[in-house]
């Protein structure tokens, strides 16, 4: 069950196709340009590979395919927003492709609205709510719930050793 905002927010909003999605700046950890991603065999399509950020090895992922899009194609404004995510008391960075990164919005509980109720079958509690700005509106997204266990388990184990 999606928790109600009660405060106002900071948030990160990024472009994939287009729609506009956001995140909490809290998350976000920097954002880069696009560099070389390594595939790694046999992992999920949405899973695009790795990247070498410090000496750390990142898994990076293509929300566009995550949620059933066309993959994002590389564009001189495409990035890697590097976030990280906790789930069952651990940390884990993991870096999204974006096609564009907007700009940090501030919004306060009487911007968001809850997020639709679409039926049981589609899963969306990862989404926080849906923003509303210039009568656009803006997808919020709960980053620790648009991966599964089962998915984030399956990232780590794919890492080559030294993993993140």
């Amino acid at each position: 069950m999606s928790q109600s905002i009660t405060e106002t927010t900071q948030y990160l909003s990024f472009r994939l196709g287009e729609e506009l999605f956001a995140v909490d700046v809290a998350k976000v950890r920097e954002i880069l340009d696009v560099i070389a991603i390594t595939k790694v065999p046999q992992t999920p399509a949405y899973m695009r590979g790795v990247i070498n950020l410090r000496g750390s090895v990142v898994p990076v992922m293509d929300l566009r395919q995550k949620f059933g899009l066309l993959p994002t194609e590389r564009t001189v404004n495409s990035c890697i927003v590097v976030m990280e995510i906790s789930h069952d008391g651990e940390t884990m960075v993991l870096g999204s492709l974006a096609d564009s990164v907007q700009e940090v919005l501030e919004l306060g509980p009487e911007q968001i609205e809850p997020p639709p109720r679409i039926g049981a079958r589609l899963k969306t509690d990862f989404i926080k709510g849906m923003g509303k700005v210039n009568d656009q509106f803006i997808i919020i997204l709960d980053v620790d719930r648009i991966f599964t266990a089962d998915e984030l388990t399956t990232m780590v184990d794919e890492l080559p050793e030294g993993g993140v």
